[in-house]
């Protein structure tokens, strides 16, 4: 096929193009080449003639978000329409990235795709307005759903963990938000899957497993043999940032595990692949 992706720069896009370029031709687009934004971006879609589009540009700066809400719409909603229509005129499916800031965490267990969205935060509020767009103007889609993403091709919480670490003695890490990691070419792996089984729905996908931002930060030390460090649990009340984070937002993958026929590994197998890939990186 022939494969439009929008955002092919970012931390997810980087692994998704690479990973689909062995089987299918990859249109990747920056910002540069495609701004999602501006109204032309209906007929440049169009003029690429695409057998898919896959729109993973998005303003991902939950806090930046909340202090410029009309960007985050202007990029999240506008933006995606703008793509959804682009693929529309095209007459092919999407597939949209999303997020599990879609819920508010009172559920305390893991959330099915069925669940009611209700955002706490402008982010989760602006790519719940990007589902509805594409619900609305196409037939075929896949809209899927994913959670505190890192990898290697951008700035990611491992990475401001360690070097937090480097630099302090005591490191309190908010251990009171539970979520699902997810390595980035796990995800990028899954999403090749169901591009290619041609399944449209809305999937949540994720590593398997779930912690505590605090949980998560104490493996990552272990694993990178941090000893300088001393991390302390506190909790959202004592790290207040911008935007209202859910307490809980843990996705249950049992719609594309059965779909797929197969999980995806742990979030600790993962962060050790990621930590030797990162070393790799450094050392050139």
């Amino acid at each position: 096929m022939v494969i439009l992706v929008t955002g092919s720069k970012g931390l997810l896009g980087n692994d998704f193009c690479q990973i689909l370029s062995k089987n299918h031709r990859v249109i990747a687009l920056g910002r540069d080449e495609l701004d999602i934004t501006r109204p032309e971006t209906v007929d440049k879609v169009k003029n690429y003639s695409p057998d898919l589009v896959c729109h993973l540009a998005a303003y991902t700066d939950v806090d930046g978000c909340e202090k410029n809400p009309e960007k985050a719409f202007e990029v999240n909603g506008q933006g995606t329409r703008n793509v959804a229509l682009g693929a529309r005129k095209a007459r092919v499916p999407i597939l949209y990235l999303s997020t599990d800031y879609l819920f508010d965490g009172e559920k305390k267990e893991p959330y099915k795709e069925n669940d009611s969205p209700n955002p706490l935060n402008v982010y989760g509020r602006s790519k719940l307005e990007g589902e509805n767009r594409i619900m609305e103007i196409l037939q075929d889609y896949y809209i899927v759903r994913s959670s505190w993403l890192f990898g290697v091709s951008g700035k990611n919480f491992v990475d401001t963990i360690l070097k937090l670490a480097e630099e302090r003695e005591v490191l309190q890490v908010v251990a009171d938000q539970i979520g699902s990691p997810t390595y980035t070419p796990d995800l990028a792996e899954a999403l090749q899957k169901l591009i290619d089984l041609g399944s449209f729905g809305v999937y949540h996908v994720t590593n398997s497993g779930s912690c505590s931002w605090f949980e998560f930060a104490r493996k990552a030390c272990e694993l990178a043999e941090v000893t300088n460090c001393r991390l302390e649990e506190t909790d959202t009340e004592r790290f207040p940032r911008p935007a209202t984070r859910p307490s809980y937002s843990v996705l249950d993958n049992s719609h594309f595990q059965g779909v797929l026929g197969c999980s995806i590994r742990s979030w600790e197998e993962a962060l050790g692949d990621y930590m030797v890939m990162r070393k790799s990186v450094q050392d050139g």
